[in-house]
């Protein structure tokens, strides 16, 4: 089964035992996107090996094609091949399109500055409701002629471009990290390099070091303060430079699996992933072990095995710097012994969907009894009816559901196909696990 070849409801049994594998993972979105835009605008060429081919790598593959840097695609190798542009563009001219990805849309909206010519990037009706003003905003600051093209703040952008002067700037941090990212990303380029300020507190802080350690893997170094996370800087004059680079296995997609073994009272070990790992939502491996699953953390592997009877404990868990996780804690959340509390994720309703809103309906819709809040919620366990679980076009409610049901019975996923965005083959992995 392909993502493409999904049904439009996807019916799940569930596991008849603990599950009691090792996993392999296809790479790191976060950190397959970051190394296309750094091996673009490098001097030389670049092989990407380990790399995530989904929805959202090749719309940013897509796009920097579109741009005159030339990549070339290899899905069954799991590796893209990038000639570095040298930090410019190929085209004074590129109508871009990038669906529901997020990470191309923040990072290329940064870079387009950079080139020579009239750029408009643009998205999926629901891109056309993500934010994207704060960005545009600090762009506008450091130089660059960058707005929204409807003037609502979203996509579509409209960048006229002629080089990135770059200075200083201040960022209200409480959106996204990847705006900050983006900056980072692209400020070795500007003729003043970049410095960044954040206003009030910084949201999914973890995403600042995994792009600063793409960054200097290519030659350009990033400061970052990660006391009080306040000021990041890029100082100009610095050139990335074209390399062999290996993506490590998603660490977001691996909570689905980590969380299996968890509900499971089985084991699961990833490797590739491990003590090393710059991914900050490794970090849900503290909240399974705070449920009473066990870890064991190698420097390139872990291991989750959960408890013995399947009984796990509720939490009460502030994931405001592993927001994507927490999907993953609430679809598990039901087989807790006592309420889950998710604080800290006011910024996940601005994401693929109103991720806070979406998980109170659909864990009602099995059954639960759940609190919403501005910036969370809570879920009180109750025995789970079968439903169908709605997935509002995004790949992680439908990844966070499908581990509910391996071990509710009746549970079936709408709109399977979503999963390509990050894991296309996630649901053929999936029940690799039971077999």
């Amino acid at each position: 089964m392909t993502a493409t070849t999904y049904p439009a409801v996807l019916a799940l049994d569930p596991a008849a035992r603990p599950i009691d594998t090792t996993v392999r993972l296809p790479g790191s979105k976060s950190i397959t996107n970051r190394a296309l835009l750094v091996a673009a605008l490098a001097d030389g060429d670049s092989e990407l090996t380990g790399a995530l081919h989904s929805d959202d790598t090749h719309y940013m593959a897509q796009a920097l094609n579109a741009l005159g840097i030339a990549v070339e695609s290899d899905e069954p190798g799991e590796r893209f091949a990038v000639r570095g542009g040298g930090g410019a563009f190929g085209v004074d001219r590129a109508d871009l399109f990038v669906g529901n990805a997020g990470t191309a849309m923040r990072f290329l909206t940064a870079a387009l500055p950079l080139g020579r010519g009239v750029y408009r990037i643009d998205g999926v009706p629901r891109m056309r409701r993500r934010p994207i003003a704060p960005l545009l905003d600090a762009l506008v600051a450091l130089g660059a002629d960058a707005r929204s093209e409807e003037g609502t703040g979203c996509p579509p952008v409209i960048i006229r471009a002629t080089g990135l002067r770059g200075g200083r700037v201040r960022m209200a941090g409480d959106q996204s990290s990847q705006y900050f990212s983006a900056l980072l990303l692209t400020g070795a380029y500007a003729e003043e390099g970049i410095e960044v300020t954040v206003e009030g507190d910084l949201v999914s802080k973890p995403y600042m070091p995994l792009t600063a350690a793409v960054m200097a893997a290519f030659g350009v170094e990033a400061e970052l303060d990660q006391e009080r996370w306040r000021t990041f800087r890029v100082a100009p004059g610095q050139r990335y430079r074209g390399r062999a680079y290996r993506v490590e296995p998603d660490a977001s997609n691996a909570s689905y699996f980590f969380a299996a073994a968890a509900v499971t009272g089985g084991r699961v070990r990833i490797e590739g992933l491990g003590r090393g790992s710059a991914q900050g939502d490794l970090r849900f491996l503290d909240v399974l072990s705070a449920m009473g699953a066990a870890i064991t953390e190698e420097v390139d592997a872990v291991e989750v095995h959960g408890p013995a009877d399947g009984k796990l404990r509720g939490v009460d868990v502030d994931m405001g710097t592993i927001s994507d996780t927490a999907q993953t804690l609430a679809a598990i959340a039901p087989f807790a012994d006592g309420p889950t509390t998710i604080r800290g994720i006011a910024h996940a309703r601005l994401k693929e969907t109103d991720r806070v809103g979406a998980l109170v309906a659909e864990l009602r819709r099995l059954g639960q009894g759940v609190e919403e809040r501005p910036d969370g919620l809570t879920i009180h366990p109750a025995s789970i009816i079968p439903a169908d679980i709605r997935t509002y076009d995004d790949h992680r409610m439908a990844m966070s559901f499908a581990v509910t049901a391996l071990r509710a019975p009746g549970v079936r996923i709408l709109d399977p196909g979503c999963v390509a965005k990050t894991f296309p083959a996630f649901f053929d992995r999936l029940a690799e696990l039971k077999s």
